[in-house]
Formats: structure tokens, C-alpha cells, sequence
């Protein structure tokens, strides 16, 4: 199969969609490989590296469009990346198309078949491809909550971990998955006083049991959420309905529980928000405030550590790239379930349930 991995062009995103050791892997299978001109360096990777494991560097975006039949990348597609996908042409990708209707239209005009990294699915339901990103963003989340902490970031001014005598702050973190354990386990190790909720009891016993002292676990409703507002620090949100929209769980009108300061982290940005006063921001231009309260809503938070990220995730879509690029997308679909909840647009029609829902549109099944 050729397959192409082309620059990614949204602002500050430095991810690449596979490491020259994930390009040696397709290559070694008989796949032949083109790279965007640069399309690495962000990530630490120079275009020398990709073609010593015998990759072809093509000069421009459009060139690797035109040459692939399948897609590697990792954010979705922007506006100028629209026409240049075509019909047939398999796009393996974070998409998240609950959250953007503009490419959502793109996507089924287009005729292609967009398998998104954040709905594939296991059995034991868990998202592989989405866990290593989380793994970080939730880290992530913690550094970027204590920065714009400072006072001179317009945070309330203060550390934290505090310091002798002094106390620690309070963070809570709303949704006990991936991001959430990584961000709850960040903010303990940094010396902070942290609150997790979640809806599922027996999450809860798992964190409590696997997490620090400091850590506390809380059931999540809007009531329990209100009672620890009023002297929290950092509030976290990492709420997931895989492939579907998140859900509000910070209205406007509880920013005035809140002292003016607090610093917002919405990590489930990409899926529309977790807070009702979230907007995408970007690396260039992080925070905004709304009624004296700091949020931070970057919708690609990995891509600020990209080495980290870039090769975290190629281990992660390696195994599924192979098989889609072994066996075609229909046959390596139909062998592979996880791979099958990956499918969201496929040849015009929307294949996945949230995101027909979500948008009002007709639902198909995936024939195979």
C-alpha cells in the first residue's frame, strides 16, 4: 500500500503522524512510504532519518495526498487539507467530529473513510489509541494549571505545592479515566491536595487504591462538584463519552462559586468541552477569562512536548496501522472489532452512532 504522512499545519503542532522506527516497521511489511519535506522536525526527526529506513520525501502537502491511499497523521484534517482528500482514500487520524460540523461535512463530501484514532475501540473497553495522548495531556494539564497559577499569569499567585507552614493548593479533576488518573497522580506528585470524580463506583475504588494519600476520591454530581468549588485551585476536566460530545459539568453560573484566579484546564476540548464558558485556544494564544476565572482550552496539549507525544503514540497505532495497510481497511476491519469502532465516515455515509446524533444526520452500518 502507499501510504503517505504529511505535515501536520495546525497552529503549534508539532506531533508527526509516525517515527522514522514506525516508518521502518510499513516498509519492512512492503509498503511503500512518502513524508512531507520537514514533516518530522518538530518532533526531532529530520527528513535524513526517514530516508535512511527508506522513505521518500515528497516537497509539499499536496504531493503526499496525491500519492497515498492511506493517511497517517494526527490531528484532524483543517480547512486547506479538505480537497485535498479524496474519494476512497483512507484517513487514520483523531477526528472528533462531535465537536466540528464543518469537518464533518468536509469528511462525507470527500467520499473517503476516516477511521479516528479515538474510537477504536477494545472489548474490555478501552481506547488504545486515545490512552497514550491522554496519558499526557493529563500530565499536561497539571504543568499548565500550576503555570497560569503565577499572578503574573492572572492566577490567584500561588505554588502548588505550597511550602512549610504554608497550605497546598486544592486541585479537582473531573472524570477518573486516563487524562484524569494522569493529571490526579501529576498534581500529588507536585505536592497538591487533589479531588477525582467519577460516576462509576468501582473506578473510584481502583483509584483510591492506586493512588496517593493525598489523592480523594468523590462521587460525581453537580451538587458535590458545586461544595468543592469555593476554594479550589485547578479544576481539571477530562470527561470522555468516546466518539460523542462532553458533557457540561461546569456551567457559567458556577464561575461565581469560584475565587478569581482559578485556574480551568478543559482537556476534553476536543470533544467540545467539559466546562459550558470552554473555546478552543491554541499553544500561541493558551488562556482566556471569563468572570475572573483562567481557562486554558488548547485543543492539541501533547503537541507542546511532541518527541514525547510523536513517539508515544506511533507505539500505540503501529500494530493497527499494519493491519489496515496489510489487509485493506474492509478486510482488516472485519477481522478486527477494535478497528471496526474506529470507522466514523466511510464513502459519504456517517458509520458511527454519537456522531450522527450529535449532528442530526442518517446513520449507516459499515458493510464489510
Amino acid at each position: 500500500m502507499k501510504i503517505g504522512i504529511p505535515k501536520e499545519i495546525k497552529d503549534n503542532e508539532n506531533r508527526v503522524g509516525m517515527t522514522p522506527a514506525g516508518v521502518a516497521e510499513l516498509i519492512r511489511h512492503g509498503h511503500d512510504v512518502c513524508v512531507q519535506h520537514t514533516a518530522g522536525e518538530g518532533s526531532g526527526f529530520a527528513d535524513a532519518e526517514y530516508e535512511e529506513v527508506g522513505a521518500k520525501i515528497l516537497p509539499t502537502i499536496q504531493d503526499v495526498y496525491g500519492a497515498a491511499e492511506m493517511i497517517i497523521k494526527v490531528k484532524e484534517p483543517i480547512e486547506p487539507e479538505y480537497a485535498l482528500i479524496r474519494k476512497g482514500q483512507l484517513v487514520f487520524t483523531y477526528f472528533h467530529f462531535a465537536c466540528d460540523k464543518p469537518l464533518t461535512d468536509a469528511m462525507i463530501k470527500s467520499g473517503a473513510v476516516c477511521l479516528a484514532y479515538e474510537t477504536v475501540e477494545t472489548k474490555d473497553r478501552h481506547l488504545p489509541l486515545l490512552i497514550p495522548m491522554s496519558e499526557v495531556a493529563g500530565r499536561m494539564a497539571i504543568l499548565n494549571g500550576a503555570y497560569y497559577l503565577q499572578k503574573t499569569k492572572g492566577g490567584k499567585g500561588k505554588l502548588i505545592s505550597g511550602v512549610p507552614g504554608v497550605k497546598r493548593t486544592k486541585v479537582l479533576v473531573l472524570g477518573g479515566g486516563t487524562v484524569g488518573e494522569a493529571a490526579a497522580r501529576m498534581a500529588a506528585g507536585m505536592g497538591a491536595d487533589v479531588y477525582i470524580t467519577d460516576i462509576s463506583l468501582p473506578r473510584l475504588r481502583q483509584l483510591e487504591f492506586e493512588l496517593p494519600v493525598t489523592v480523594h476520591t468523590l462521587y460525581s454530581t453537580a451538587h458535590n462538584i458545586r461544595k468543592e468549588l469555593h476554594d479550589v485551585d485547578i479544576v481539571v476536566g477530562s470527561v470522555l463519552i468516546p466518539g460523542d460530545k462532553a458533557p457540561h459539568l461546569i456551567t457559567r453560573d458556577m464561575l461565581k462559586l469560584m475565587e478569581p484566579g482559578t485556574v480551568l484546564v478543559d482537556v476534553a476540548i476536543d470533544q467540545g468541552g467539559c466546562f459550558e464558558t470552554s473555546r478552543p485556544t491554541t499553544h500561541t494564544d493558551p488562556v482566556y477569562t471569563v468572570d475572573g476565572i483562567v481557562h486554558y482550552a488548547v485543543a492539541n496539549i501533547p503537541g507542546a512536548v511532541p518527541n514525547t507525544s510523536t513517539t508515544a503514540l506511533t507505539n500505540a497505532t503501529m500494530r493497527y496501522a499494519l493491519e489496515l495497510a496489510d489487509k485493506g481497511w474492509r478486510k482488516a476491519c472485519k477481522d478486527n472489532e477494535a478497528l471496526r469502532k474506529g470507522l466514523n465516515i466511510v464513502e459519504g455515509k456517517v458509520t458511527y452512532e454519537a456522531v450522527a446524533e450529535v449532528w442530526g444526520l442518517p446513520y449507516e452500518s459499515v458493510t464489510l
